[in-house]
């Protein structure tokens, strides 16, 4: 059993790696990018990016659909955009026997769905992702249709351009697995840009895994065994302490925090924690893994209050000061 499962690990660990060469063939930089959308993608979870415009967050999307061989859509967010533009709408059809109503699926119905400035569109609008993104399905009139997994949902954010947005509700942000910050390239990487994009014809990911696969790896995470439990009571210490009212709160967070995270938190955290341990060849989580998930796991779902807000906290700092102040194992 103890073989099976360490075969399993090194086979988990190549597809990763395979994956990430191939997807770093075509998109230059972000290695913490794409290695944050796979664990978002072999967790189960979806994923949420802020940066700039222009830096590829859609050329990384797609590429991760080729090299995957899923289906990607891409949903440009806008003010005007309804809920049946996203999910899909019943349309009158003629038929033989006369005119029937038929589900025409909307571009939700993907395997990667690129939610492009998912806060310039309405809360109405924005409220149509959340049965998808929790139960994987769209209801309407009264009929519940299925999405096929793998399904994830990249959504992105701009951080500069907050005119005309409708801020994303925190059941919406709670529905994330990460959030991913997605910096400028530099000037080494932006180069290297330069010369793809701009002499031949620019390179596409070819194909390493197939749908098949990659439910497989979700299940060989999900499956995996968590037999070091400090590492459970870490997670658990962690969420716990983003919590003003948590007598393990550090001072940052009493000062300026509102609310703290949710139980979807600490089981981003502990799920991530899984898929890095299995990329890495290893068969159980430790310290590290747990660690390396707070931040991306935790950073949007801490509320902060007024003196946070007006004083312009940035709630990784916080984190840092809450996974600074968390012993790993309890005396």
């Amino acid at each position: 059993m103890a073989a099976a499962v360490e075969a399993t690990a090194r086979a988990f660990q190549e597809t990763c790696r395979a994956i990430s060469d191939e997807v770093g063939r075509v998109v230059v930089g972000h290695e913490e990018v794409v290695e944050g959308i796979l664990v978002a993608l072999l967790s189960g979870g979806h994923v949420l990016l802020e940066g700039v415009p222009g830096i590829g967050k859609t050329l990384i999307v797609r590429t991760f659909a080729q090299a995957l061989d899923l289906s990607f859509s891409r949903i440009q967010f806008t003010p005007d955009l309804m809920p049946a533009d996203v999910t899909g709408t019943m349309l009158l059809v003629d038929r033989e026997g006369g005119r029937t109503f038929e589900f025409s699926k909307g571009p939700l119905f993907a395997s990667f769905v690129l939610a492009d400035e998912i806060n310039r569109a309405t809360p109405k609008t924005q409220s149509a992702l959340l049965e998808a993104m929790q139960e994987h399905r769209v209801t309407t009139m009264g009929r519940t249709y299925t999405i096929d997994p793998p399904f994830v949902v990249l959504a992105t954010q701009n951080p500069i351009e907050m005119e005309g947005t409708y801020p994303l509700p925190e059941a919406q942000l709670d529905r994330f697995l990460v959030k991913i910050l997605l910096g400028f390239p530099g000037a080494a990487e932006l180069t290297t840009i330069l010369d793809r994009t701009t002499i031949g014809a620019q390179p596409e990911a070819r194909r390493i895994a197939d749908r098949a696969r990659i439910i497989e790896m979700i299940a060989a995470a999900r499956d995996m065994a968590v037999e070091n439990r400090s590492t459970v009571g870490y997670v658990v210490r962690i969420v716990q302490a983003t919590h003003p009212d948590s007598q393990t709160a550090p001072e940052a967070v009493r000062k300026y925090v509102r609310y703290g995270a949710s139980p979807r938190g600490a089981q981003s955290i502990l799920l991530g924690a899984k898929v890095r341990a299995l990329m890495q060849g290893r068969v159980s989580i430790d310290f590290s893994d747990v660690r390396s998930m707070i931040l991306p796991a935790l950073r949007h779902r801490i509320i902060l209050n007024f003196e946070g807000e007006s004083t312009g906290q940035k709630t990784d700092d916080i984190l840092s000061a809450v996974a600074g102040a968390v012993p790993e194992i309890v005396k």
